[in-house]
């Protein structure tokens, strides 16, 4: 892919899993406030945040396409984004505790130089077995919970709570690689 790629998150998950794909890009985090945007609808929702963010990048770089992206969590008609603090973690891993949800990645794809903006969203179901309360406090103590939708990371020690998921790895790690690099190929011809 000859074109310049750009990353507008600084997530050590986005950034790993690009890399695990072989892709070479640049890092240039957004500076937004997610909670600027709200919809409705969660799908709506996660990808106007994903198109914010590369917006917010792509308006500073003159050749290349800038990848955003947004993550978030829906059990039970509730959509969890990022916990505050232990308690809120707590509480949001309580809530997913023996239940299946959906994480819901919004993409957005921005070619600067020809002015092609894409977004998409794409969902995996994860369920939960049941959390017995020190299981969750232990995992919030680890402090592992930090700046992760729904208060949990798939590819570290919460890998233990999952019972089944349905749908792209990936997604629940912060991009659904396969669709994105299909759509990295189109754009980069």
């Amino acid at each position: 892919m000859p074109k310049r790629i750009i990353l507008a998150s600084a997530s050590a998950r986005r950034k790993q899993l690009l890399e695990q794909v072989g892709l070479i890009f640049d890092i240039i985090p957004s500076n937004v406030d997610e909670n600027d945007i709200i919809h409705n609808d969660p799908l709506k929702n996660a990808q106007a945040i994903a198109l914010y963010k590369a917006q917010n990048v792509a308006i500073k770089v003159k050749e290349g396409i800038v990848i955003g992206a947004d993550t978030q969590i829906l059990v039970n008609g509730e959509v969890l984004g990022k916990p505050i603090d232990k308690r809120d973690a707590i509480n949001m891993l309580s809530k997913l505790s023996g239940k299946t949800h959906q994480v819901i990645t919004g993409v957005a794809i921005i070619d600067t130089q020809r002015g092609i903006k894409e977004t998409w969203a794409e969902t995996t179901l994860v369920k939960f077995r049941e959390l017995s309360i020190d299981e969750i406090i232990a995992y919030v103590e680890s402090g592992e919970y930090e700046g992760k939708a729904g208060a949990y990371g798939i590819q570290g020690r919460a890998a233990a709570f999952v019972e089944k998921i349905e749908g792209c790895y990936f997604n629940v790690v912060g991009l659904p690689l396969s669709r994105l690099m299909q759509r990295l190929r189109l754009l980069c011809k």
